[in-house]
């Protein structure tokens, strides 16, 4: 077999399982939205996965994009929790809840497409 073809098979099972470690991650991202804790199951992925992955790769832009998505709720949260005895914390919850959901669509969507995140 032509060393090209036999390069050109591993590249695409190598993408293949990246994009299978990304669709299990956004599969636990989604969980999150009901189940907090597969989020942190998401998180410790991304960030095994983007020490492995090339930088600014599609797969690596993934990974970034729900680490940030998953760190930024957490800090979000917290300030809602601080604000809930002012009653505009649950406000909050639910402009974070949203934002999450848009998230995750968004990348979703981009993901489906073979495209990489905006970083």
């Amino acid at each position: 077999m032509d060393r090209h073809l036999v390069a050109e098979a591993e590249s695409s099972a190598v993408e293949h399982s990246e994009r299978n470690v990304l669709l299990i991650t956004y599969v636990l991202y989604g969980l999150a939205c009901f189940f907090f804790v597969t989020a942190i199951a998401g998180v410790i992925i991304n960030h095994i996965k983007m020490g492995e992955l090339a930088r600014h790769s599609v797969s690596w832009s993934h990974h970034r994009w729900l680490m940030r998505t998953f760190w930024f709720t957490l800090l979000w949260s917290l300030v809602c929790l601080v604000l809930t005895p002012v009653v505009i914390g649950f406000i909050g919850y639910g402009v974070l809840w949203l934002w999450c959901l848009y998230r995750l669509i968004r990348g979703v969507i981009t993901f489906a497409d073979r495209r990489p995140m905006p970083v």
